[in-house]
Protein backbone atom coordinates (compact mmCIF):
# COMPACT_ATOMS: atom_id res chain seq x y z
CA UNK A 1 0.00 0.00 0.00
CA UNK A 2 3.14 2.69 1.07
CA UNK A 3 4.82 1.72 -1.95
CA UNK A 4 1.37 2.30 -4.41
CA UNK A 5 1.17 5.73 -2.42
CA UNK A 6 4.51 6.48 -3.06
CA UNK A 7 4.01 5.49 -6.74
CA UNK A 8 0.99 7.84 -6.88
CA UNK A 9 3.27 10.74 -5.82
CA UNK A 10 5.69 10.69 -7.83
CA UNK A 11 3.76 10.28 -11.11
CA UNK A 12 2.29 13.43 -9.48
CA UNK A 13 5.24 15.14 -9.49
CA UNK A 14 6.53 14.16 -12.87
CA UNK A 15 3.12 15.28 -14.56
CA UNK A 16 3.54 18.48 -12.23
CA UNK A 17 6.79 19.12 -13.71
CA UNK A 18 5.86 18.07 -17.28
CA UNK A 19 3.15 20.40 -17.13
CA UNK A 20 5.26 23.55 -15.65
CA UNK A 21 7.31 22.78 -18.57
CA UNK A 22 4.57 23.02 -21.20
CA UNK A 23 2.76 26.30 -19.37
CA UNK A 24 6.29 27.88 -19.49
CA UNK A 25 6.93 27.61 -23.28
CA UNK A 26 7.66 30.92 -25.21
CA UNK A 27 7.53 31.78 -28.64
CA UNK A 28 10.85 30.41 -29.54
CA UNK A 29 10.38 27.34 -28.17
CA UNK A 30 7.19 27.14 -29.66
CA UNK A 31 8.78 27.10 -33.24
CA UNK A 32 11.34 24.79 -31.89
CA UNK A 33 9.10 22.10 -31.28
CA UNK A 34 7.59 22.64 -34.34
CA UNK A 35 10.71 22.28 -36.30
CA UNK A 36 11.42 18.71 -34.20
CA UNK A 37 7.63 17.86 -35.01
CA UNK A 38 5.82 18.73 -37.63
CA UNK A 39 5.14 15.47 -39.50
CA UNK A 40 5.07 17.31 -42.86
CA UNK A 41 8.68 18.89 -42.21
CA UNK A 42 9.83 15.30 -41.17
CA UNK A 43 8.53 14.37 -44.18
CA UNK A 44 10.42 16.74 -46.55
CA UNK A 45 14.04 16.29 -44.50
CA UNK A 46 13.52 12.10 -44.87
CA UNK A 47 12.90 12.90 -49.19
CA UNK A 48 16.15 15.10 -49.07
CA UNK A 49 17.95 12.38 -47.17
CA UNK A 50 16.44 9.76 -49.21
CA UNK A 51 17.72 11.86 -52.64
CA UNK A 52 21.13 12.11 -51.53
CA UNK A 53 21.31 7.98 -50.76
CA UNK A 54 21.27 8.00 -54.85
CA UNK A 55 24.64 9.51 -54.88
CA UNK A 56 26.22 6.49 -54.50
CA UNK A 57 24.00 4.40 -56.97
CA UNK A 58 24.86 6.75 -59.73
CA UNK A 59 28.42 6.88 -59.12
CA UNK A 60 28.92 3.27 -59.23
CA UNK A 61 30.36 1.10 -61.64
CA UNK A 62 27.84 -1.67 -63.52
CA UNK A 63 28.10 -4.51 -61.36
CA UNK A 64 30.66 -7.01 -63.48
CA UNK A 65 29.02 -10.32 -65.89
CA UNK A 66 29.64 -14.03 -64.96
CA UNK A 67 28.79 -16.47 -67.45
CA UNK A 68 29.59 -20.36 -67.11
CA UNK A 69 29.16 -22.61 -69.78
CA UNK A 70 29.13 -26.70 -69.12
CA UNK A 71 28.89 -28.59 -72.38
CA UNK A 72 26.95 -31.52 -72.14
CA UNK A 73 28.99 -32.86 -75.25
CA UNK A 74 32.45 -32.20 -75.15
CA UNK A 75 34.47 -30.18 -77.30
CA UNK A 76 37.32 -31.26 -78.99
CA UNK A 77 40.28 -29.31 -79.05
CA UNK A 78 44.26 -29.78 -80.15
CA UNK A 79 45.17 -29.90 -76.34
CA UNK A 80 41.87 -31.62 -75.45
CA UNK A 81 38.09 -32.07 -74.23
CA UNK A 82 36.52 -28.54 -73.46
CA UNK A 83 34.80 -29.48 -70.54
CA UNK A 84 33.08 -25.95 -69.19
CA UNK A 85 34.02 -21.98 -69.64
CA UNK A 86 33.75 -19.04 -67.50
CA UNK A 87 33.60 -15.70 -68.77
CA UNK A 88 33.82 -12.27 -66.64
CA UNK A 89 33.26 -8.97 -68.40
CA UNK A 90 34.02 -5.59 -66.07
CA UNK A 91 32.16 -2.30 -68.75
CA UNK A 92 33.28 1.01 -67.98
CA UNK A 93 31.54 4.03 -69.18
CA UNK A 94 33.48 7.07 -70.84
CA UNK A 95 35.55 9.00 -68.77
CA UNK A 96 33.49 11.14 -66.13
CA UNK A 97 29.96 10.11 -66.81
CA UNK A 98 29.90 8.42 -63.48
CA UNK A 99 30.73 12.29 -61.86
CA UNK A 100 28.35 13.50 -64.09
CA UNK A 101 25.65 11.67 -62.59
CA UNK A 102 26.46 11.89 -59.35
CA UNK A 103 26.82 15.74 -59.80
CA UNK A 104 23.29 15.72 -61.47
CA UNK A 105 22.06 13.40 -57.83
CA UNK A 106 23.25 16.01 -55.62
CA UNK A 107 22.22 18.77 -56.89
CA UNK A 108 18.77 17.60 -57.32
CA UNK A 109 19.18 16.31 -53.21
CA UNK A 110 20.10 20.20 -52.88
CA UNK A 111 17.09 21.16 -54.31
CA UNK A 112 14.86 18.94 -51.80
CA UNK A 113 16.49 20.40 -48.74
CA UNK A 114 16.14 23.87 -49.83
CA UNK A 115 12.57 23.44 -50.53
CA UNK A 116 13.07 21.91 -47.01
CA UNK A 117 14.03 24.96 -45.41
CA UNK A 118 11.77 26.76 -47.65
CA UNK A 119 8.84 24.08 -45.70
CA UNK A 120 9.95 24.52 -42.22
CA UNK A 121 10.24 28.62 -43.18
CA UNK A 122 6.37 28.64 -43.84
CA UNK A 123 5.76 26.51 -40.73
CA UNK A 124 6.95 29.48 -38.73
CA UNK A 125 5.03 31.90 -40.03
CA UNK A 126 2.18 29.83 -39.61
CA UNK A 127 2.98 29.16 -35.82
CA UNK A 128 3.28 32.73 -35.47
CA UNK A 129 0.68 33.78 -36.93
CA UNK A 130 -1.45 31.12 -35.22
CA UNK A 131 0.10 32.65 -31.79
CA UNK A 132 -0.68 35.94 -32.90
CA UNK A 133 -4.13 35.47 -33.03
CA UNK A 134 -4.32 33.14 -29.43
CA UNK A 135 -2.96 36.56 -28.46
CA UNK A 136 -5.21 38.50 -29.73
CA UNK A 137 -8.04 36.33 -28.40
CA UNK A 138 -6.95 36.60 -25.40
CA UNK A 139 -6.44 39.84 -24.52
CA UNK A 140 -9.38 40.86 -26.13
CA UNK A 141 -11.69 38.80 -23.80
CA UNK A 142 -9.24 40.10 -21.06
CA UNK A 143 -10.46 43.45 -21.84
CA UNK A 144 -14.01 42.17 -22.29
CA UNK A 145 -14.13 40.75 -18.83
CA UNK A 146 -12.17 44.12 -17.21
CA UNK A 147 -15.25 45.96 -18.88
CA UNK A 148 -17.86 43.94 -17.20
CA UNK A 149 -16.35 45.63 -14.07
CA UNK A 150 -16.64 48.82 -15.54
CA UNK A 151 -20.34 48.15 -16.45
CA UNK A 152 -21.09 47.42 -13.04
CA UNK A 153 -19.40 50.38 -11.68
CA UNK A 154 -21.39 52.11 -14.03
CA UNK A 155 -24.75 50.21 -13.25
CA UNK A 156 -24.08 51.43 -9.67
CA UNK A 157 -23.65 55.25 -10.96
CA UNK A 158 -26.87 55.05 -13.02
CA UNK A 159 -28.86 53.40 -9.97
CA UNK A 160 -27.01 56.23 -7.44
CA UNK A 161 -28.53 58.65 -10.00
CA UNK A 162 -32.31 57.09 -10.14
CA UNK A 163 -32.28 56.65 -6.36
CA UNK A 164 -31.14 60.86 -6.06
CA UNK A 165 -34.05 61.50 -8.49
CA UNK A 166 -31.40 62.75 -11.23
CA UNK A 167 -31.65 60.02 -13.70
CA UNK A 168 -34.36 57.97 -14.81
CA UNK A 169 -34.25 53.98 -14.54
CA UNK A 170 -33.69 53.22 -18.21
CA UNK A 171 -30.06 53.99 -17.42
CA UNK A 172 -29.89 50.74 -15.26
CA UNK A 173 -31.72 48.85 -17.78
CA UNK A 174 -29.57 50.04 -20.87
CA UNK A 175 -26.19 48.89 -18.43
CA UNK A 176 -28.34 46.06 -18.01
CA UNK A 177 -28.27 44.93 -21.85
CA UNK A 178 -24.81 46.14 -22.13
CA UNK A 179 -23.93 43.67 -19.75
CA UNK A 180 -25.89 40.73 -21.27
CA UNK A 181 -23.94 41.68 -24.72
CA UNK A 182 -20.54 41.29 -23.37
CA UNK A 183 -21.25 37.96 -21.42
CA UNK A 184 -22.19 36.37 -24.49
CA UNK A 185 -19.29 38.04 -26.45
CA UNK A 186 -16.85 36.74 -23.49
CA UNK A 187 -18.72 32.93 -23.75
CA UNK A 188 -18.18 33.16 -27.57
CA UNK A 189 -14.49 34.11 -27.68
CA UNK A 190 -13.87 31.34 -25.51
CA UNK A 191 -15.81 28.76 -27.55
CA UNK A 192 -13.25 29.99 -30.71
CA UNK A 193 -10.53 29.83 -28.42
CA UNK A 194 -10.70 26.15 -28.29
CA UNK A 195 -10.42 25.20 -31.72
CA UNK A 196 -7.53 27.71 -32.15
CA UNK A 197 -5.50 26.00 -29.72
CA UNK A 198 -6.30 22.60 -31.40
CA UNK A 199 -4.89 23.89 -34.85
CA UNK A 200 -1.94 25.12 -33.15
CA UNK A 201 -1.49 22.16 -31.34
CA UNK A 202 -1.28 19.64 -34.49
CA UNK A 203 1.10 22.30 -36.12
CA UNK A 204 3.46 20.98 -33.61
CA UNK A 205 1.71 17.62 -33.74
CA UNK A 206 1.10 17.39 -29.99
CA UNK A 207 -1.46 16.01 -27.81
CA UNK A 208 -4.25 18.58 -29.16
CA UNK A 209 -6.62 19.16 -26.11
CA UNK A 210 -3.33 20.82 -24.91
CA UNK A 211 -3.55 23.87 -23.25
CA UNK A 212 -1.15 26.67 -25.11
CA UNK A 213 -0.58 29.48 -22.68
CA UNK A 214 0.86 33.03 -24.36
CA UNK A 215 3.58 34.56 -22.17
CA UNK A 216 4.82 36.51 -25.25
CA UNK A 217 3.76 39.72 -26.02
CA UNK A 218 4.02 41.08 -29.73
CA UNK A 219 6.18 43.42 -30.70
CA UNK A 220 7.22 45.02 -34.15
CA UNK A 221 10.62 45.45 -35.12
CA UNK A 222 11.20 49.21 -36.11
CA UNK A 223 11.86 50.30 -39.67
CA UNK A 224 11.14 46.69 -40.74
CA UNK A 225 8.14 48.21 -43.05
CA UNK A 226 10.43 50.30 -45.13
CA UNK A 227 13.13 47.69 -46.27
CA UNK A 228 14.44 48.31 -49.24
CA UNK A 229 16.27 46.36 -52.27
CA UNK A 230 20.05 45.82 -50.92
CA UNK A 231 22.42 47.91 -53.58
CA UNK A 232 25.35 45.03 -53.53
CA UNK A 233 22.63 42.28 -54.69
CA UNK A 234 18.95 41.62 -56.18
CA UNK A 235 16.21 41.21 -53.36
CA UNK A 236 15.23 37.70 -52.79
CA UNK A 237 18.45 35.81 -54.06
CA UNK A 238 18.95 33.96 -51.03
CA UNK A 239 15.80 33.15 -50.44
CA UNK A 240 15.07 29.32 -50.39
CA UNK A 241 12.44 28.92 -53.09
CA UNK A 242 15.03 30.49 -55.67
CA UNK A 243 18.23 28.63 -54.59
CA UNK A 244 16.41 25.41 -54.70
CA UNK A 245 15.49 26.20 -58.52
CA UNK A 246 19.20 27.20 -58.98
CA UNK A 247 20.17 23.87 -58.02
CA UNK A 248 17.48 22.11 -60.12
CA UNK A 249 19.19 23.99 -62.61
CA UNK A 250 22.40 22.66 -62.05
CA UNK A 251 20.90 19.65 -61.73
CA UNK A 252 19.48 19.52 -65.51
CA UNK A 253 23.26 21.00 -66.62
CA UNK A 254 24.89 18.10 -64.92
CA UNK A 255 22.43 15.43 -66.82
CA UNK A 256 23.22 17.15 -69.78
CA UNK A 257 26.87 16.34 -69.29
CA UNK A 258 25.74 13.11 -68.16
CA UNK A 259 23.78 12.33 -71.44
CA UNK A 260 26.34 13.55 -73.75
CA UNK A 261 29.29 11.05 -72.11
CA UNK A 262 26.30 8.17 -72.16
CA UNK A 263 26.40 8.60 -75.81
CA UNK A 264 30.03 8.25 -76.07
CA UNK A 265 31.44 4.65 -76.26
CA UNK A 266 31.80 2.25 -73.69
CA UNK A 267 34.43 0.02 -72.86
CA UNK A 268 34.81 -3.81 -71.25
CA UNK A 269 37.22 -5.69 -70.23
CA UNK A 270 37.18 -9.27 -69.32
CA UNK A 271 39.10 -12.50 -69.07
CA UNK A 272 37.34 -15.72 -70.76
CA UNK A 273 38.95 -19.57 -69.03
CA UNK A 274 37.76 -22.93 -70.41
CA UNK A 275 38.50 -25.80 -68.56
CA UNK A 276 40.67 -28.23 -70.62
CA UNK A 277 40.82 -32.45 -69.78
CA UNK A 278 44.12 -34.40 -71.23
CA UNK A 279 43.89 -36.24 -74.13
CA UNK A 280 43.70 -39.91 -73.87
CA UNK A 281 44.39 -40.80 -77.78
CA UNK A 282 47.89 -38.49 -77.90
CA UNK A 283 50.10 -36.27 -75.98
CA UNK A 284 51.19 -32.79 -78.20
CA UNK A 285 52.89 -29.84 -76.08
CA UNK A 286 50.83 -28.76 -72.76
CA UNK A 287 48.28 -32.00 -72.93
CA UNK A 288 45.31 -30.88 -71.07
CA UNK A 289 46.24 -27.25 -70.04
CA UNK A 290 43.61 -24.77 -69.50
CA UNK A 291 42.69 -21.73 -72.10
CA UNK A 292 43.04 -18.55 -70.92
CA UNK A 293 41.83 -15.40 -73.18
CA UNK A 294 41.59 -11.57 -72.04
CA UNK A 295 39.32 -9.60 -73.65
CA UNK A 296 38.32 -6.18 -74.31
CA UNK A 297 34.91 -5.20 -76.19
CA UNK A 298 33.32 -1.55 -76.88
CA UNK A 299 29.81 -0.66 -77.11
CA UNK A 300 28.89 1.08 -80.97
CA UNK A 301 26.33 3.41 -79.50
CA UNK A 302 25.01 4.38 -83.35
CA UNK A 303 21.40 4.93 -82.72
CA UNK A 304 21.51 8.50 -82.24
CA UNK A 305 18.19 9.24 -81.70
CA UNK A 306 17.24 8.24 -78.00
CA UNK A 307 20.34 10.78 -76.64
CA UNK A 308 19.14 13.13 -78.92
CA UNK A 309 15.45 12.80 -77.14
CA UNK A 310 16.25 12.68 -74.06
CA UNK A 311 19.02 15.93 -74.52
CA UNK A 312 16.03 17.93 -76.07
CA UNK A 313 14.02 16.40 -72.90
CA UNK A 314 16.36 18.24 -70.34
CA UNK A 315 16.46 21.95 -72.41
CA UNK A 316 12.79 22.06 -72.18
CA UNK A 317 13.26 21.28 -68.33
CA UNK A 318 16.12 24.15 -68.37
CA UNK A 319 13.64 26.40 -69.97
CA UNK A 320 10.33 25.65 -67.76
CA UNK A 321 13.00 25.89 -64.40
CA UNK A 322 14.10 29.32 -65.54
CA UNK A 323 10.44 30.43 -66.46
CA UNK A 324 9.45 28.95 -62.79
CA UNK A 325 12.29 31.12 -61.38
CA UNK A 326 11.02 34.30 -62.61
CA UNK A 327 7.50 33.32 -61.70
CA UNK A 328 8.42 32.86 -58.05
CA UNK A 329 10.86 36.14 -58.04
CA UNK A 330 7.49 37.89 -59.35
CA UNK A 331 5.39 36.60 -56.79
CA UNK A 332 7.88 37.19 -53.83
CA UNK A 333 8.13 40.73 -55.31
CA UNK A 334 4.32 40.93 -55.06
CA UNK A 335 4.01 39.59 -51.72
CA UNK A 336 6.63 41.64 -50.25
CA UNK A 337 5.51 45.11 -51.54
CA UNK A 338 1.98 44.09 -50.48
CA UNK A 339 3.06 42.98 -46.98
CA UNK A 340 5.34 45.96 -46.10
CA UNK A 341 2.29 47.84 -46.98
CA UNK A 342 0.20 45.63 -44.57
CA UNK A 343 2.73 46.17 -41.73
CA UNK A 344 3.03 50.09 -42.67
CA UNK A 345 -0.76 50.40 -42.08
CA UNK A 346 -0.20 48.26 -39.09
CA UNK A 347 1.96 50.92 -37.65
CA UNK A 348 0.07 53.55 -38.21
CA UNK A 349 -3.20 52.55 -36.92
CA UNK A 350 -1.27 51.34 -33.90
CA UNK A 351 -0.46 55.37 -33.72
CA UNK A 352 -3.81 56.38 -34.13
CA UNK A 353 -5.69 54.26 -31.68
CA UNK A 354 -3.30 55.48 -29.27
CA UNK A 355 -3.95 58.69 -29.62
CA UNK A 356 -7.60 57.89 -29.59
CA UNK A 357 -7.87 56.22 -26.43
CA UNK A 358 -5.90 58.91 -24.72
CA UNK A 359 -8.82 61.34 -25.67
CA UNK A 360 -11.43 58.54 -24.99
CA UNK A 361 -10.34 58.34 -21.62
CA UNK A 362 -10.02 62.21 -21.25
CA UNK A 363 -13.57 62.35 -22.51
CA UNK A 364 -15.03 59.61 -20.30
CA UNK A 365 -13.96 61.30 -17.26
CA UNK A 366 -15.37 64.47 -17.83
CA UNK A 367 -18.55 62.87 -19.00
CA UNK A 368 -19.04 61.17 -15.51
CA UNK A 369 -18.18 63.79 -13.49
CA UNK A 370 -20.52 65.70 -15.63
CA UNK A 371 -23.33 63.25 -15.09
CA UNK A 372 -22.67 63.41 -11.14
CA UNK A 373 -23.15 67.11 -11.55
CA UNK A 374 -26.11 66.49 -13.68
CA UNK A 375 -24.43 68.19 -16.46
CA UNK A 376 -24.54 65.27 -18.84
CA UNK A 377 -26.11 62.77 -20.12
CA UNK A 378 -25.47 58.95 -19.16
CA UNK A 379 -26.21 58.13 -22.56
CA UNK A 380 -23.02 59.66 -23.28
CA UNK A 381 -20.82 57.84 -20.67
CA UNK A 382 -21.79 54.00 -22.19
CA UNK A 383 -21.32 55.53 -25.74
CA UNK A 384 -17.86 56.41 -24.90
CA UNK A 385 -16.96 53.50 -22.83
CA UNK A 386 -18.12 51.30 -26.26
CA UNK A 387 -16.24 53.35 -28.63
CA UNK A 388 -12.92 52.60 -26.01
CA UNK A 389 -13.54 48.53 -26.54
CA UNK A 390 -13.89 49.10 -30.19
CA UNK A 391 -10.92 51.09 -30.15
CA UNK A 392 -8.98 48.84 -27.78
CA UNK A 393 -9.91 45.97 -29.84
CA UNK A 394 -8.53 46.87 -33.04
CA UNK A 395 -5.40 48.22 -31.40
CA UNK A 396 -4.74 44.39 -30.57
CA UNK A 397 -5.94 43.68 -34.47
CA UNK A 398 -3.96 45.65 -36.41
CA UNK A 399 -1.24 44.33 -33.10
CA UNK A 400 -1.87 40.80 -34.55
CA UNK A 401 -1.95 41.82 -38.35
CA UNK A 402 1.38 43.79 -38.18
CA UNK A 403 3.35 40.87 -36.20
CA UNK A 404 2.03 38.41 -38.70
CA UNK A 405 3.05 41.00 -41.80
CA UNK A 406 6.42 41.44 -39.88
CA UNK A 407 6.72 36.91 -39.70
CA UNK A 408 5.84 37.50 -43.23
CA UNK A 409 8.09 40.04 -44.30
CA UNK A 410 11.24 38.03 -42.06
CA UNK A 411 10.37 34.54 -44.76
CA UNK A 412 10.64 36.42 -48.08
CA UNK A 413 14.02 37.17 -47.14
CA UNK A 414 15.30 39.06 -44.48
CA UNK A 415 15.55 36.48 -41.56
CA UNK A 416 14.92 33.28 -43.40
CA UNK A 417 17.99 31.24 -42.59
Amino acid sequence: MKATFKYIILVVFVLSIGNQFVYSQTLEDYLKEAAENNPELKSSYAGFEAALEKAPQVASLPDPSLSVSAFGRMIETRLGAQEARFSLVQMFPWFGTLKAQEDAVIAAAQTRFYQYINQRSLLFVQVKSRYAELYALERIMALKEENLAILENYRELALSGFRSGNAPMVNVVKVDMEREALITEIELLKDKKKPMEVQFNLLLNREKSLSVPILDSLNLEQNLSVMKEPKNEPLFEKHPTLVALESEKLALDSRITAIEKDGLPKFGVGIDYSIISKRTDANPENNGQDAIMPMVSVTLPIFRKKYRAAKKEVEFMQVEVAARRKAQQNNLESSFQLTRYELNQAEKLLKLYKSQLERINQATRLYVAGFANNTADFEEILTMNQQKILIQTQQLEALKNGFIAQAQLEYLGYKTE
